[in-house]
């Protein structure tokens, strides 16, 4: 069956656009990263190391929260229609959606984010998503907050090694959310806690399937 799911993967006739979305740590660009080298899909990921107000943000989050969201969402924006424009199949790490209804809503929530800076934010906001076309599929990735912090820790960022354990924890909730409520289109929740799609050929090949039932609309929920 997964054989199949690959065929059908590649060989669409029309284009794909499929986002993997999640908490920082939850596996994203490494899974785009995957299905880009094994589908042919063009991917395009979250700037981060050329990202001039991350570092500045972790460390104070109040001063930096406001032009660090303006940042990501012109180039989550710009992306996503660069990815409209494509007569090819793409995979997109991190979404517009995300940076508002999880990013900015958190930290206006926490007080990191005033109600001047948010509100403005979030009419910019509105007014993007009118020109954009949301994604064939949106892959949720799911994983506790000990999994992302063993993963966060892994990959060494600086940067990340201070992010509060509570900011983690507030993402998470967040995510569950919107997940829940999220009708722009089709969806797969994928709990990552215990599914190695990087180095288990086995449950990678089970979650391509997955992606693949869920475009031709045969299910939505992938819990490992």
């Amino acid at each position: 069956m997964s054989d199949m799911a690959y065929q059908r993967l590649t060989s669409a006739t029309n284009p794909m656009f499929v986002v993997v979305a999640g908490n920082i740590g939850s596996g994203k660009t490494t899974l785009t990263k995957k299905l880009s080298e094994k589908l042919g899909w063009k991917p395009h990921f979250e700037s981060v190391q050329d990202n001039p107000y991350l570092a500045d943000f972790y460390s104070d989050m109040s001063r930096w929260s406001f032009p660090l969201q303006v940042y990501f969402l012109t180039h989550r924006f710009n992306t996503h229609k660069q990815i409209e424009s494509l007569t090819a199949s793409s995979i997109q790490d991190r979404s517009i959606y995300e940076d508002a209804n999880i990013f900015a809503r958190s930290l206006y929530d926490q007080g990191k984010l005033d109600k001047r800076d948010y509100e403005n934010y979030r009419s910019l906001y509105e007014s993007m998503i009118q020109y954009l076309s949301p994604p064939t599929l949106m892959i949720f990735l799911k994983r506790s907050i000990p999994k992302l912090q063993e993963r966060i820790k892994l990959r060494g960022r600086g940067y990340e090694q201070a992010i509060p354990l509570e900011y983690l924890k507030s993402l998470n909730n967040y995510y569950d959310e919107w997940y829940k409520g999220y009708d722009l289109g089709k969806s797969l929740i994928v709990d990552t806690d215990e599914l190695d799609f990087l180095d288990n050929e086995e449950h990678f090949d089970r979650l391509v399937k997955k992606i693949w039932d869920s475009i031709d609309q045969k299910d939505m929920f992938f819990y490992f």
